[in-house]
């Protein structure tokens, strides 16, 4: 099934021609990018947006990645932080996000003569609340992973047959997708999530996030790890560090990680897609 769903992948790719690919250096995008670069060579481009919601430390992945790969790879800065409409923190705040993205992309795509803009949604994306995919589709993005139906699993799956060492990273979206819906986002506010993160990854934590509300941090660790943080992490340490950060009140959520989690506040109709 698989080998059959990596031939259709090519297939796409060889009927593009030229492709520019959205690359935001997760796995998915990665897969696309490196299928693509294989199947069209120099005439493959991936492109990763900066901006103060991407930790550094994956913007240094994503090129780390992308030489490996062999694929080019260009930077360009987006300005959702200047849009209320992204910073007043909307539940479809990624569609903003999304929108300035493809809105940035797409001219560059024409201008230089790629076909396609291409980007990493995979088929379980679709049925998440994700209304970044309908600001892509909107602008005639091409999202490969999905329209073949290859899911999350079959994304690792398929990067591990191909060579990928990143095939297990863990996802990382952005840093606003740490504010419950409502709380303003401000550089301030990102900075001082991504120094907590960073803090934790530091100290060997992985699959975290540190969510932030108000002047409130809350630690989510997947559950099984949250005893052997509590009895051997210096708590102390931890909270001065934190606050050192900015935040006033450092939490750990005990029912542990869970991806998407700030969308529980949404309503059936929202998530089904009404809205």
């Amino acid at each position: 099934m698989l080998t059959k769903k990596l031939k259709e992948l090519k297939k796409i790719f060889s009927e593009m021609e030229k492709a520019l690919i959205a690359y935001s250096g997760g796995i998915d995008s990665t897969l696309v990018a490196k299928v693509a670069y294989d199947v069209l060579g120099e005439k493959a481009l991936a492109i990763t947006a900066i901006s103060p919601s991407l930790l550094p430390e994956d913007l240094e992945d994503a090129r780390i990645q992308a030489a490996v790969i062999g694929i080019s790879h260009e930077e360009v800065e987006t300005n959702e932080m200047e849009n209320p409409n992204y910073t007043s923190n909307p539940i479809n705040r990624c569609y903003f996000c999304k929108s300035e993205l493809h809105d940035t992309l797409k001219p560059l795509a024409l201008k230089r003569g790629y076909s396609y803009v291409v980007d990493g949604v995979n088929a379980d994306d679709l049925r998440d609340y994700r209304p970044g995919i309908q600001a892509a589709k909107e602008r005639g993005a091409r999202s490969p992973l999905a329209e073949l139906g290859i899911s999350k699993f079959e994304v690792r799956q398929l990067a591990k047959e191909l060579g990928l060492p990143w095939w297990d990273k863990p996802a990382q979206p952005c840093l606003s997708s740490r504010f419950p819906y409502g709380e303003e986002i401000t550089f301030e506010k990102l900075q001082r999530v991504g120094r907590g993160e960073r803090y934790l990854r530091d100290l060997g934590l992985k699959n975290l996030r540190v969510r932030s509300e108000k002047d409130t941090a809350k630690i989510e660790l997947p559950p099984e790890q949250i005893k052997e943080f509590v009895l051997t992490i210096n708590l102390p340490q931890l909270v001065e560090r934190f606050k050192e950060f900015g935040f006033i009140y450092v939490t750990l959520d005990l029912e542990g990680y869970r991806s998407g989690k700030l969308n529980q506040v949404l309503s059936p109709e929202v998530l089904g897609g009404k809205v």
